[in-house]
């Protein structure tokens, strides 16, 4: 029996609304994230090319328009210095971990399992199964870099953030060389500059502070109903244990 033609009409968007919904709900983390940071990068332009101007008015120079601002080094080194600090925590995290414990914290592995684990703890080689990655039987390159990708991809993002962030320092260095009728420097000069590494290591003391603050607060803290947090029952020395 042929279905009339309204119930093509009615059966597709509703079939294309709960995958919306279903599609929303099972990446709600990531997209809360994703809009977050856009909303604070979007304030951070606004509020820095108000900054930004009022310096170039103090220093008798006309102000600067948005899109001129969005394109402007002074906006790039602020955006890829933060960038490049947050990588770097993840990056150490995620490296660290493999082989440091910190006992009764969620974010450790349980002291005596350091290291880099059997194949069978990992799922890998001939002791995939049938739902792994594909790459994760391969016993040949792939299954090496596949086995280490995360920590690949993420330390790549920190070394090009960084190298963004002395490009774009470096120009914005010399702006403000030139408006004090100074010399500007080289990139290389640049890169051993007191600029260059009070812009990176004022973000990197802080971003490893709360790394830091994580792992110890989580042995005796608790939020009920994260994974990032013990079960409000587990006791302070449960160590790798999810609630």
């Amino acid at each position: 029996m042929t279905p009339a033609a309204g119930e093509h009409g009615e059966g597709a968007p509703r079939g294309a609304s709960r995958r919306m919904r279903r599609f929303l709900r099972d990446n709600s983390l990531g997209l809360f994230f994703l809009i977050a940071f856009l909303f604070a990068l979007a304030g951070q332009a606004v509020a820095g090319r108000a900054e930004f101007n009022e310096q170039l008015v103090a220093d008798g120079l006309a102000p600067v328009g948005f899109g001129a601002y969005l394109t402007s080094s002074d906006f790039a080194v602020d955006v890829t210095e933060n960038w490049q600090s947050e990588y770097l925590q993840f990056s150490l995290y995620i490296l660290a971990t493999v082989w440091l414990v910190q006992r009764g914290s969620p974010e450790s592995k349980e002291p005596g399992r350091s290291g880099t684990e059997s194949d069978r703890e990992q799922r890998t080689g001939r002791h995939a199964r049938e739902d792994s990655p594909r790459w994760a039987s391969a016993g040949d390159w792939r299954g090496l870099v596949y086995s280490r990708s995360l920590g690949l991809v993420m330390g790549g993002i920190f070394l090009l953030s960084w190298l963004a962030q002395s490009v774009t320092g470096v120009a914005a260095y010399n702006e403000q060389q030139l408006r004090r009728l100074e010399a500007p420097i080289g990139w290389t000069e640049y890169l051993s500059s007191p600029d260059f590494w009070s812009r990176s290591l004022q973000n990197w003391q802080s971003e490893l502070l709360a790394v830091a603050s994580m792992a110890v607060l989580a042995v005796y803290l608790r939020q009920r109903g994260s994974p990032e947090s013990k079960p409000v029952g587990a006791p302070h020395s449960a160590t790798g244990t999810e609630g």
